[in-house]
């Protein structure tokens, strides 16, 4: 049984859209792709067919956001197509807007082996969106802008590609997963380990019953430390702080809170909770999108959740969870228990063994909790047997995605579902959201994923959402 990828309507640009250079392209490539076929030839169409870089033939893409993680994974995930090409830049601090079209100027000019100079640089989202040359975006921007930028690219009519974890709140998240849904633009949200292979077989081996009948899902994270300095601080000229506090509330700058002003080191706002939650959707919109892959429950999440640790700081900037453990119950009897004192990676533990995967030698930069390398495997089991077990033709198996932008850009070009679509990337960050909420209020929560609502607790109910600063916030 084939999970099925079945197209939404609406187009490449979704039901906005008009006649546009996008239809003509995505029409011009069917066109080529029919006569192949026709003519008995591979159904793949060579670069040739149309020009390797003619402009019909491109995906004009949109980068909102040039920091750390849009610098080393975003902008290089898509230039690296010949297809799809970068022709703007936007940041709310300039310097870093003008870095980030040096950059990308300069790896098309190395490429080509000719000067480019082809970006167009903005400081506002709003404007770039505006673009109608424009075809997608990468949204590589902190976590509480994504849902507000998430849903004014989709009524923009833009194929999006999103930085996870997909909102800061359960409110947020389904408001962008409904948005994006109703647009019929491609979405994809950064949970790059559905495009590995380690972490696709882990599931499926579960999927198929190799461990028996699952039992118990162990996901371990890394942690973040306290600090941070709270010295008051002239805003940069070259920043603009309003917009980038966004929605949350009016607080005064100081550059632990932000991104550092020279370089582009690990920045301080992830490890503020007026920004995010900390690493549980950090790194957990990873490790429990991939858990929730392996359970079958990608469009659902836990009914019962509590926690048996969470430490904060109580001195300094950063305030996100230190230590913790916490725990939940799925509908079908699946426990998870979710802890920073676990080994980094998900093990799935069933009746007749278990299965441990995670990014194995992954090398991450010297300023994240744990930096330099993991030496966990990528993926192990108690069993040998276990690994080297054939799936059969009829059995479960996911769509294959070798590489996450690549197959976010596909789905653009043919018109068909990405690997990490958005209600699944909002089921994923729920369930991190709600880990979050238990560990806030130290007791067990009642939850109705079908229906996305807490039983009778107004002390939860609340946490669903945060008041929001205008005019930034999602709805306007």
């Amino acid at each position: 049984m084939k999970k099925k990828n079945t197209p939404p309507a609406g187009g490449l640009r979704g039901k906005q859209s008009t006649v546009s250079r996008r239809e003509f392209l995505n029409n011009s490539f069917k066109t080529a792709l029919g006569t192949s076929i026709a003519l008995g030839f591979p159904s793949i169409v060579p670069a040739s067919v149309f020009g390797k870089n003619a402009p019909s033939n491109r995906i004009n893409i949109g980068a909102i956001g040039t920091g750390r993680i849009s610098r080393i994974h975003d902008m290089p995930g898509v230039w690296q197509y010949d297809y799809a090409q970068i022709t703007a830049v936007c940041d709310l601090d300039s310097n870093r807007a003008e870095d980030g079209k040096k950059l990308v100027n300069e790896y098309y000019t190395k490429r080509e082996g000719k000067p480019f100079d082809g970006v167009k640089v903005y400081t506002d989202y709003r404007e770039l969106l505006q673009n109608k040359d424009i075809d997608a975006v990468l949204i590589s921007t902190p976590d509480h802008t994504h849902a507000m930028i998430g849903v004014v690219a989709a009524r923009a009519g833009k194929h999006t590609y999103m930085q996870k974890p997909a909102s800061l709140t359960i409110g947020e998240g389904r408001i962008i997963s409904d948005v994006v849904q109703k647009s019929g633009v491609k979405f994809q949200i950064g949970s790059q380990q559905r495009s590995s292979e380690q972490f696709r077989y882990a599931a499926e081996l579960v999927r198929n019953g190799r461990i028996g009948d699952l039992k118990t899902v162990y996901v371990g994270l890394p942690g973040d430390p306290p600090g941070g300095d709270k010295t008051k601080m002239p805003v940069p000229p070259a920043l603009n702080y309003d917009m980038w506090l966004a929605s949350t509330p009016e607080v005064y700058y100081t550059e632990d809170r932000v991104h550092p002003q020279v370089g582009y080191g690990r920045p301080g706002w992830l490890r503020c909770e007026q920004f995010g939650a900390g690493m549980i959707t950090g790194w957990g919109a990873h490790h429990i999108d991939s858990a929730h892959w392996g359970m079958g429950m990608e469009r659902s999440g836990p009914v019962e959740i509590w926690s048996n640790k969470a430490e904060f700081a109580v001195e300094g900037l950063w305030d996100v969870h230190g230590i913790f453990t916490t725990e939940a119950l799925y509908a079908n009897g699946v426990k998870m228990v979710v802890s920073n004192e676990l080994p980094n990676g998900i093990k799935f533990e069933g009746t007749k063994g278990w299965i441990f995967v995670s990014r194995g030698d992954y090398q991450v930069t010297s300023s994240d909790p744990g930096g330099g390398t993991t030496q966990a495997k990528k993926i192990d089991a108690s069993d040998p047997k276990i690994l080297t077990s054939v799936i059969g033709e009829k059995e479960f198996h996911f769509e294959i995605s070798k590489e996450h932008h690549g197959n976010w850009l596909e789905a653009i070009r043919d018109n068909k579902n990405p690997i990490a679509p958005v209600e699944e990337a909002h089921r994923a960050c729920s369930a991190c959201l709600l880990h979050h909420i238990a560990m806030k209020l130290k007791r067990k929560i009642y939850w109705n994923p079908a229906k996305e609502e807490f039983k009778n607790d107004k002390e939860a109910t609340a946490m669903l959402s945060r008041p929001q600063r205008e005019p930034y916030s999602v709805k306007a």
